[in-house]
C-alpha cells in the first residue's frame, strides 16, 4: 500500500538510535523529507546519511526538546528550509528510574523524566502546531508507552510521564481537529533493544537471580502474543498514524505491545 508520504516534511525527535532510528528510516523508505532533531547531532548524522542514500533529503538540527526557545528555533529552521512541516513524530524520551518504588524515587528523578517525556513533547507541539493550524493540515504522532495506560510497579515516574502525555495528546487532538489535524499516540510496550536488555531485563535478572535470557522470556510471557515488540513494529504504527490511511483517527492511544495493555 502506498501511504502517500512521499515528499511530506516530517520532523522526528530522538532519531539517533533505537525506535527513533527505526522510525526515521521507515519514513525515509516512504520518501518523506526528514528533519531530524536531537541534542547529539554527531549521533544523528549516520541516520541522516542512511536516509540520504535512499534518495531523500535529511536535515539535522541540534535541539534540546526541554528548552522552549530551542524547539521554537527548530520549527523555524524547518520552515525556512522546506516551507512547511507536514508531520511531527515525537520519539525523544527517557526511561527514568527503574526498579524504584514511588517513595524511593527522588523529586529530582521524577521532575527530570516528566520534563523530558511530557514537557518536551508539549514544547515541540507548541512550536509546530501554529503552522499546521494556518495550513489546516498536519499529523502529530507522540510515542508514549503502555505503562502510561496501566501503570507499573517500579516505574512510577516513567508511567506518570507517559500518562500525562496521553492527556496532552487528547487535548491537542480536540483543539486541532477543527483544523484538519490528527494528533495521536503510539504506546509501545517493552521494545527489544539495548535499553530493554541492558536496563529492564538486567534489573529483573539481578533482583530474581536469573539470566538475561530468562528475564526476557518472563517479560514475553506477560503478553498475549508471547513476544516482545521490535523497533519496526513501532515504526509501522507511526507510519500508519502519519498517513491519510488513518485520516479519521485522532486522539487515540495505539498500543504496540503484543497484547499487554488489554490483559
Amino acid at each position: 500500500m502506498d501511504l502517500e508520504l512521499h515528499g511530506k516534511v516530517t520532523l522526528i525527535t530522538g532519531p539517533a538510535k533505537g525506535m527513533g532510528r527505526a522510525v526515521s528510516l521507515a519514513f525515509a523508505r516512504e520518501g518523506a523529507v526528514l528533519v531530524l532533531a536531537g541534542r547529539d547531532t554527531a549521533a544523528i548524522e549516520p541516520v541522516a546519511a542512511e536516509a540520504r542514500a535512499m534518495g531523500v533529503q535529511a536535515l539535522v538540527i541540534a535541539c534540546d526538546m526541554t528548552r522552549p526557545a530551542q524547539t521554537e528555533a527548530l520549527a523555524a529552521a524547518a520552515l525556512q528550509a522546506f516551507g512547511r512541516i507536514d508531520v511531527l513524530v515525537n520519539v525523544a524520551g527517557g526511561s527514568g528510574p527503574i526498579g524504584k518504588t514511588g517513595w524511593e524515587t527522588s523529586t529530582e528523578e521524577f521532575e527530570a523524566i516528566v520534563q523530558l517525556n511530557m514537557t518536551g513533547c508539549f514544547n515541540t507541539m507548541h512550536a509546530v502546531l501554529p503552522g499546521m493550524v494556518e495550513r489546516k493540515s498536519g499529523k502529530v504522532v507522540n510515542v508514549g508507552g503502555t505503562f502510561g495506560m496501566r501503570g507499573r510497579a517500579g516505574r512510577m515516574a516513567y508511567a506518570a510521564s507517559k500518562w500525562g502525555l496521553r492527556g496532552i495528546t487528547k487535548s491537542f487532538a480536540l483543539e486541532a481537529g477543527p483544523y484538519g489535524i490528527n494528533v495521536n499516540c503510539v504506546a509501545p510496550g517493552m521494545v527489544d533493544g539495548p535499553r530493554f536488555r541492558d536496563k529492564v531485563c538486567a534489573n529483573m535478572a539481578d533482583k530474581l537471580g536469573i539470566s538475561l535470557d530468562e528475564a526476557m522470556t518472563r517479560h514475553a510471557a506477560d503478553y498475549a502474543l508471547k513476544r516482545v515488540s521490535t523497533d519496526a513494529d513501532v515504526a509501522n504504527a507511526c507510519l500508519f498514524l502519519a498517513s491519510d490511511v488513518s485520516r479519521q483517527i485522532t486522539g487515540i492511544d495505539l498500543p504496540v505491545d503484543g497484547g499487554w495493555a488489554l490483559l
